[in-house]
């Protein structure tokens, strides 16, 4: 048995900043990080030297780890308050933004990259706002800085020393199987690891495991009566289209951050996770489960710019698996590319007919991710998603002409699992004393910095 005075599981930027501020304040108190997954310098995917996807086991690379899946993304940090989920409406904006702008410092001394992108070009921003308006869409203005896949590994390779150095206790490949409950109240954590099982006791537990651990979490929540709500969930595609043809909007805001409702169902449709020059990768969750994301390189270039455009899907009652019908989707589009992510041409899409591989080698756009297999996502993809990301890509087209090309390429399944929400007050108490979830896992937040932020307020709170 070992005693701690906070027990932090998963090693993500939540997970990693509530170390962080607890050091910066000088607290005392024994902390101990539990990740499942290797460190920042043991994470290697093989995919660079096989040239294909070979599943890990017993957990993927890219998702899994210190710094999770942020070490292997194009490590983008979004600078407002208004991109990254729905923690301002628990602590409100104007504490939102300061911390976000403390975070951003923090990410600047562990070795960030000084220029922000999106910022300035205050024209041409018009003249991009001006289309958007006219194709019944919201452009969320929101400086970026990029870390760049390979730099944010060094990044954090960084911050994982500046744990280690100042006490605070990592232990990698281990995984959290269970809380250790009394009635109401949070005793600690069960973890199954390299020296089997054992019982990690603490004053406060923050479960912080990500979008990798959003279903656990969610199965965690409904064992234990841990007061939550299903969310949105996020249902999605992968586009690629050549650099030519976004040139100004990459330049100009390096992210376009478009938000619609199109119709006739007026779900909210968004693009996310931009990558001028970037990279669509593959990703394997539990179950070996494939999805697709995309990751955007410093130094490394392509001819293509990747985005995602996700479908928000909010059920009401008596649905409440959000997480379980993502995943359903994702399973029935990995059958049709028999393990592989699937690929297919817009025009193709509008013509009803699948993309054949001789199809793509002849396009202009060639394909980054080389192992993708050419077919038909809509004999996968819900109708009603369906429908919305095309109209949502034609809206596109007149902000962004030659976006709903023929040849502009469609990858899918994207799927974000963050829809479990956990129910916390704005000091992150769970109905559940001594236990408090943070970051995408919660419901709360969505990306790098949002997580981040969630992770420094738990920090100042616990110190």
């Amino acid at each position: 048995m070992k005693k701690y005075d906070v027990a932090i599981v998963g090693a993500g930027p939540a997970g990693i900043f509530t170390a962080i501020e607890m050091i910066k304040r000088d607290s005392k108190k024994s902390v101990i990080i539990v990740e499942k997954g290797k460190a920042v310098e043991n994470r290697k995917c093989p995919k660079s030297v096989t040239g294909k996807c070979t599943s890990c086991k017993p957990y993927c690379h890219i998702t899994t780890g210190f710094s999770g899946a942020g070490a292997f993304s194009d490590g983008k940090l979004s600078l407002s308050y208004e991109v990254g989920g729905d923690l301002p409406l628990l602590i409100g904006e104007e504490k939102t933004q300061e911390t976000i702008d403390y975070t951003d410092r923090i990410y600047l001394e562990f070795g960030a990259d000084t220029h922000v992108e999106g910022v300035g070009n205050s024209e041409e921003v018009k003249e991009i706002r001006k289309r958007a308006i006219q194709a019944g869409l919201k452009l969320v203005d929101c400086p970026i800085r990029h870390l760049g896949t390979e730099k944010a590994q060094e990044l954090y390779l960084s911050i994982e020393k500046y744990l280690l150095e100042h006490g605070i206790e990592i232990m990698f490949d281990s995984q959290c199987s269970d809380l250790i409950l009394d009635g109401e109240k949070c005793l600690g954590i069960r973890v199954t690891g390299k020296n089997g099982q054992q019982e990690i006791f603490a004053e406060h537990t923050v479960v912080a495991t990500g979008r990798r651990g959003a279903d656990w979490l969610e199965q965690l929540c409904t064992d234990h009566g841990i007061a939550h709500q299903p969310g949105t969930v996020d249902i999605g595609v992968r586009v690629e289209v050549r650099n030519e043809v976004i040139e100004k909007v990459n330049k100009v805001l390096y992210e376009s951050k478009l938000v619609g409702y199109p119709k006739p169902f007026k779900n909210k449709v968004r693009t996310f996770c931009q990558n001028p020059g970037g990279f669509v990768a593959q990703e394997n969750y539990d179950n070996d489960l494939a999805v697709v994301n995309g990751h955007s390189y410093k130094e490394l270039k392509s001819d293509n710019t990747n985005l995602a455009i996700l479908c928000s899907h909010n059920f009401t009652e008596p649905f409440n698996q959000p997480i379980a019908y993502a995943q359903k989707v994702g399973e029935l589009t990995n059958m049709l590319g028999a393990g592989h992510i699937l690929v297919q041409r817009f025009g193709d899409i509008l013509d009803g007919k699948r993309t054949w591989q001789k199809e793509l080698s002849r396009s202009n756009v060639k394909p980054t991710l080389p192992d993708a297999v050419a077919g038909d996502i809509t004999a996968a993809m819900p109708y009603r998603a369906m429908i919305n990301i095309i109209n949502f890509i034609q809206a596109v087209d007149h902000v962004v002409p030659g976006f709903a090309g023929a040849e502009t390429l469609l990858y899918s399944p994207e799927l974000k699992f963050y829809s479990n929400r956990v129910k916390m007050d704005s000091d992150f108490n769970t109905n559940i004393k001594g236990l408090h979830c943070l970051g995408d896992s919660s419901g709360w937040t969505r990306g790098l910095m949002m997580a981040s932020v969630h992770g420094v307020l738990m920090g100042r709170l616990l110190a």
